[in-house]
């Protein structure tokens, strides 16, 4: 396992070289920190965030903590509004103390200067707490951005039931993957093995992780963009073959088609991440027992995967409660009371970045719905199986928006999945450019 995390975290410094330049617009906070309670008073905070079990954390801080009282506002998703909406609150100078955002877009944010500098709020002792790829997915030029919250291996979700009625054999590699598509659809002509999200880059993005692709590289103060290096047209080609002979869904994620889909047996599987056992869970309660996990496919077998999605909580530009932030953080992330909190609001199975953690957390995730299958171990492995030498850049939302609608008219036979990808790649070579950033791509 420390052998994958330290290739990755070499990756990650790499990166945060490059966006040394562009991490001197970002706040220091040296000078707007304030002790919790030092006055003798309740510090107040606001938190913005969209994370399942997110309020009744709150909840629970705030009925056995006095020195801080945090004041919690539910957003959009990022990439459904969330993220736009705490840019424009950062410009118009109103924006909350603390805010979710995942590791994909945690450079742009700092990029833009809108979060601060916590490393003298963030020990060592903390820091410590955590996997290493985490924080170092969360420090850019040798600063520390952001307080990690979970990781997010990914994961393959089946109906045990219906694979063991169709004799379909729990896939290994993605040619096993295609093979068992076939045959649920033989089995059942209205049913399939999966779902193509085209609303959701990053579920393509962490299988082109899982393949070893490397989307961003830096070298000095140069940005290197490839989103199509061989290992992501294999897997462009891979799916948009699934798509073109009907073997996968095309359904936008989390939607009433996909939600509907699952709960009529129509979809008989589920590509996600460790944070998936949680949404079945609350989606199909009627399921349960009928769902199991397995490591995502590889291609040659061997236990190997990339991240989807994962969450880290930021300090805003401007406030002047630094402290109090980062402890209300380092609280919902580093202690038993914290995660048991999330996950006990029955929304929620957080594969927390701390080590320690994991024990609080399964003891606090009910796996009945998964047949009592220990389903931690899976994601443990999953997590030390993570592809290293992956790093994302510094203009995650241009990329996502233009891959993601372009995305969009795969399924009318308007474009491609590897041109998708292409157009993803001119676009934030544009943008870095744009932007004053030296590229080569």
């Amino acid at each position: 396992m420390s052998r994958s995390w330290n290739r990755t975290s070499r990756a990650i410094f790499g990166a945060a070289t490059a966006l040394a330049v562009l991490t001197a617009c970002g706040s220091g906070g040296e000078e707007k920190t304030a002790a919790p309670g030092s006055d003798g008073k309740p510090v107040s905070i606001t938190f913005w965030g969209w994370t399942k079990g997110s309020k009744e954390v709150v909840d629970a801080f705030n009925a056995s903590h006095d020195n801080i009282r945090v004041k919690f506002e539910e957003i959009p998703s990022g990439n459904a509004g969330g993220y736009a909406k705490i840019s424009n609150a950062v410009k118009a100078g109103n924006a909350p103390d603390l805010v979710s955002i995942e590791y994909p877009m945690l450079p742009e944010f700092v990029s833009q200067g809108s979060v601060q500098d916590i490393s003298g709020q963030l020990t060592d002792d903390v820091k410590k707490k955590f996997l290493p790829q985490a924080v170092k997915l969360t420090t850019l030029g040798g600063k520390n951005w952001a307080v990690p919250f979970d990781a997010a291996p990914q994961a393959f979700y089946y109906r045990k039931d219906l694979f063991k009625k169709y004799g379909v054999e729990v896939p290994r590699t993605w040619d096993d993957f295609r093979k068992a598509a076939e045959k649920v659809k033989k089995a059942d002509g209205k049913a399939r093995i999966g779902t193509f999200f085209p609303d959701d880059p990053s579920t393509f993005q962490a299988m082109a992780w899982q393949a070893g692709a490397q989307w961003f590289k830096a070298e000095g103060d140069t940005w290197k963009v490839d989103t199509t290096d061989a290992a992501t047209d294999k897997v462009a080609a891979y799916w948009q073959g699934l798509l073109d002979d009907d073997l996968i869904r095309n359904n936008a994620s989390f939607s009433p088609e996909w939600t509907n889909s699952l709960k009529s047996g129509g979809t008989v599987g589920y590509l996600g991440a460790s944070w998936g056992a949680g949404v079945l869970k609350g989606t199909l309660p009627e399921q349960s027992g009928k769902w199991a996990v397995a490591p995502v496919p590889s291609w040659d077998g061997k236990p190997a995967s990339g991240m989807l999605g994962g969450s880290t909580f930021a300090v805003t530009k401007d406030s002047k409660k630094a402290a109090a932030a980062v402890g209300f953080a380092q609280w919902m992330t580093t202690t038993e009371d914290g995660i048991k909190a999330r996950i006990a609001s029955g929304t929620s199975s957080a594969f927390p970045a701390a080590v320690e953690l994991r024990p609080a957390a399964e003891q606090a995730f009910d796996a009945k719905f998964f047949g009592g299958q220990d389903i931690w171990r899976l994601f443990e492995d999953s997590g030390a199986s993570i592809t290293p030498n992956w790093a994302w850049g510094p203009s995650t939302g241009t990329t996502n928006t233009v891959i993601k609608d372009q995305f969009g008219k795969v399924a009318h036979g308007g474009t491609t999945i590897a041109d998708a990808i292409e157009a993803g790649h001119d676009a934030t070579v544009s943008e870095l450019k744009k932007r004053g950033l030296k590229v080569e791509g």
